[in-house]
């Protein structure tokens, strides 16, 4: 009689816990390249924008499409900029899970918050000489 539950993914090459492997406290982590880093950067520079200009309209955080998974994620403002920050100083991303039954109403697309920044400085530059070409 087995004490252990039997693996479903036993032998299987597209075993999803197969790069679970890797992720081991031991491994060390490749750094990020110049270009990486400085998009990390931009990001969570970017983020401090949309946070300041969408929490006033209760929006708490940005919806991203998870490439492994394909379902969408939702972060919290500051989860958000955790995870970036742990990506600088680690160079890889952390293990996540989906936000357990979040509101989609009060959750943005990094293109939306980035077009709604876009507008909102568009409109502040308005008949200003930065604003004209």
């Amino acid at each position: 009689m087995q004490e252990e539950p039997i693996d479903p993914f036993n032998g299987d090459p597209t075993d999803p816990a197969a790069e679970l492997d890797d992720l081991s406290e031991d491994a060390e982590p490749e750094p990020l390249s110049e270009a990486e880093r400085q998009d990390v950067l931009e990001d969570l520079s970017d983020l401090e924008i949309y946070q300041a200009l969408l929490s006033p309209t209760g929006i708490r955080g940005l919806v991203i499409e998870c490439e492994d998974c394909h379902e969408p994620h939702y972060f919290d403002w500051d989860l958000l900029r955790g995870n970036l920050r742990h990506l600088l100083t680690n160079g890889r991303p952390r293990v996540h899970e989906p936000a357990y039954d979040p509101d989609p109403d009060h959750y943005v697309t990094w293109e939306y918050a980035r077009g709604y920044a876009d507008g909102v400085h568009d409109t502040l530059t308005e008949g200003t000489d930065e604003g004209k070409e």
